[in-house]
């Protein structure tokens, strides 16, 4: 191990730190790591004018404190590296081997990644944010200690910076804190944001909590003489200590419940830590023997732990001097879970896991984000999945065979049936709530309990994503939705190529598979499905592609008359779409455009748009109706009529008895005699919709009548 002469005196108090709990030849490690770093570093200052090297120093001393591996150590004092100097990551990993050089790069992933506010979050860098610290979540504690050290050190950058810093701090870094159950930074950061954010609010409520705790330090003080005494009388093994709330819990709580300062009684709490999950709930009982509780202010987290693994009794009780006394109450352990959450897991000599550890259910939660992103293909939409997670006030119910489930505070009956399972919401057809027949929108209350029948009939609905509430069941609704969407236009997609290929004497079955192969690495795609699914939204051209596949040279000759028109139903749902400028009907003639961010579109072949889509013949398609279409289709219709009254009425009633629905009706122009209409209604096909036009002209009120566009 290297002399401790000539390093400076925050290096020397890690140093003397990480002594306590690591063995020799690791501390040996950073210390090495800080020589790399100050070379890295060498010339560098932050804007308080210091050696840059002592913020990553800082940083350092912040997980040592938590007592973190040598790894995240290395890591935290190598984090501004790569970005920031000439050291690569292959030096890193040369020199301090690919775990540590891991950690490093995707700190610095992070680092690059510029956060706005919580509603205008750069989505996908924090879909970045979560994978990473689903691969390793070592690095967001380093980005956290980071973080936490730039808030400790603001007053040397400008008021505006300070507001920005503040902002990405409270928004994203103290809830992502607050998820991993690392309560203590938690605290820090949701201070210090608070304090950067609204100092003027930060100053006046922390004036008002120290004149009022000086006030009642007399009280307090015999409040907590009583609870030892108590105890000690009950040979409870504990020990006690007070600590008086936060000034920005304290804003939260006036903001939630709209109270001003005066109301907010119960800022100063006790914590009761003992020996034995048993000796919580004996020391419950003698607090609730000392002073009378508060009804319906009891909570049992430990039997029903948070979702980020914390663990305690929580109850209020009425004291004799008027205050309300809020007392906290658990094991040594939960203490240790309360305050490093999940980093706790890194622990020197930390041993296994349990099921219900902080580090377990983190990477749960973390495991469903990524399941959930892989199905979002929006950032937009996974952005906001994640924050729905990050910020949840949860309930608790059981399935009937007592199995806990916990879910946000408004799921619902749905929520419930797709926690159990994808394919239990999926075909969710009635749930039973304590017995009791419910809607599936019905919102879940603590203590319930709960039974889902399913229908394999039974299908996502669009309507059912206008209730549920959490990011689990939006996604699989969302994505069955999509799938069904893809399956119309995988179907499309493979249509137009075969179509592309017969005219080139060939056909996707024709084409050999070492050639597929090729063809879909070059261009990045996975599987024929998601080629035909591009070839059908128009991002890539049918033409194009079989010219890749079937290139001129090895053209079968004799047979490039082999092509069909592609065939429209009226069933093909998203995957084809009519032109609003000519709205064509079965039975008139058609064409087809592939647009870049529409996929194909159905134009009537006399369209007034039609010559401008011939300047681009490679996206023009031969398509014929089907023999039997489905479904209506949208014709725009001018009515010229006398201006009379109720004449609108009688023109409706004409198109109602041709079996004909309004979907829109405007008025364009009118004068004292005559009035202009303009209808769009639904029609069956051409057919149809001459009916509909002779059923019109008979109408006495009807001077003209004619189709539009």
């Amino acid at each position: 191990m290297q002399v401790a002469t000539g390093y400076p005196e925050p290096v020397l108090k890690l140093r003397d730190l990480l002594n306590t709990y690591l063995d020799p030849e690791k501390v040996a490690v950073v210390l090495r790591a800080f020589d790399v770093g100050n070379t890295a570093h060498e010339g560098q200052t932050r804007k308080t004018g210091e050696p840059y090297i002592l913020h990553p120093v800082a940083v350092a001393q912040i997980l040592a404190n938590m007592r973190m591996d040598h790894e995240s150590i290395t890591a935290a004092i190598l984090h501004d590296t790569i970005e920031d100097t000439p050291l690569t990551k292959d030096e890193i990993t040369r020199q301090f081997g690919p775990d540590i050089a891991e950690l490093v790069d995707g700190v610095t992933k992070l680092d690059q990644m510029k956060f706005r506010t919580r509603v205008e979050a750069d989505a996908e860098s924090f879909r970045k944010l979560m994978l990473a610290m689903s691969r390793d979540l070592r690095v967001i504690f380093i980005k956290l200690a980071d973080r936490l050290h730039n808030v400790r050190t603001l007053e040397s950058m400008t008021a505006q910076s300070r507001r920005r810093i503040a902002r990405e701090t409270l928004d994203i870094y103290a809830p992502i804190a607050d998820r991993l159950g690392m309560n203590s930074m938690k605290h820090e950061l949701e201070d210090m944001g608070f304090a950067n954010l609204y100092p003027w609010r930060y100053r006046t409520i922390t004036e008002h909590l120290n004149a009022m705790t000086g006030h009642r330090q007399e009280i307090v003080s015999n409040i907590m003489e009583a609870l030892k005494i108590k105890m000690n009388e009950a040979s409870v093994p504990c020990r006690i200590s007070g600590r008086q709330k936060s000034a920005y819990s304290i804003y939260k709580k006036m903001l939630a419940k709209d109270l001003p300062f005066s109301e907010v009684t119960d800022f100063y709490a006790f914590r009761i830590i003992t020996q034995a999950e048993a000796h919580c709930y004996l020391a419950l009982g003698v607090a609730h023997s000392l002073y009378q509780p508060k009804p319906g202010r009891f909570k049992d987290f430990i039997a029903l732990p948070k979702s980020n693994g914390y663990q305690s009794l929580h109850t209020i009780l009425n004291s004799p001097y008027g205050l309300p006394v809020e007392i906290q109450i658990r094991t040594e352990e939960m203490d240790i879970m309360a305050i490093k959450g999940a980093a706790a897991h890194w622990q020197y000599k930390t041993g296994e896991m349990s099921n219900g550890s902080a580090e377990v259910r983190a990477r749960n939660w973390l495991m469903q984000l990524v399941d959930v992103q892989r199905h979002t293909g929006d950032a937009l939409e996974f952005l906001d999945h994640a924050k729905s997670e990050l910020f949840p006030d949860e309930i608790f119910v059981f399935t009937p065979k007592g199995k806990l489930i916990d879910l946000h505070q408004n799921a619902t009956a749905l929520d419930f049936a797709y926690a159990i399972h994808t394919d239990v919401g999926n075909h969710t057809a009635t749930a039973l709530v304590d017995k009791v027949d419910v809607p599936l929108s019905t919102r879940l209350t603590n203590g319930q309990t709960v039974k889902i029948i399913t229908d394999p009939k039974v299908q996502p609905r669009p309507e059912w994503l206008e209730f549920v509430a959490t990011a689990r069941a939006r996604t699989a609704i969302r994505h069955y939705l999509k799938s069904l969407q893809q399956e119309d236009t995988v179907v499309l997609g493979l249509q137009l190529l075969e179509k592309a290929l017969n005219a080139r004497g060939s056909s996707v079955e024709a084409i050999p598979n070492d050639r597929w192969q090729h063809f879909l690495k070059e261009n990045h795609l996975d599987r024929q499905e998601d080629l035909f699914h591009d070839l059908a939204l128009g991002s890539m051209l049918a033409n194009f592609v079989a010219a890749k596949l079937i290139p001129d040279s090895i053209l079968f000759p004799g047979q490039a008359d082999v092509e069909e028109a592609i065939t429209i139903a009226g069933s093909e749902g998203g995957a084809v779409s009519f032109g609003a400028c000519c709205l064509p009907v079965p039975g008139d003639k058609i064409m087809a455009f592939v647009s870049t961010d529409k996929g194909l579109v159905v134009h009537r072949v006399q369209c007034s748009n039609q010559r401008e889509f011939r300047k681009h013949p490679d996206r023009c398609v031969d398509v014929a109706w089907a023999p039997i279409t489905k479904g209506m289709f949208p014709v725009a219709v001018r009515v010229v009529a006398r201006n009379t009254p109720g004449v609108l009425a009688k023109i409706s009633t004409s198109i109602g008895e041709a079996g004909s629905n309004i979907e829109t009706v405007a008025q364009p122009e009118a004068n004292p005699e005559t009035a202009t209409l303009l209808f769009n209604l639904s029609v069956k096909d051409r057919d149809h919709m001459a009916r509909v036009m002779r059923r019109l002209r008979r109408n006495s009120n009807v001077i003209r009548v004619n189709r539009v566009g």
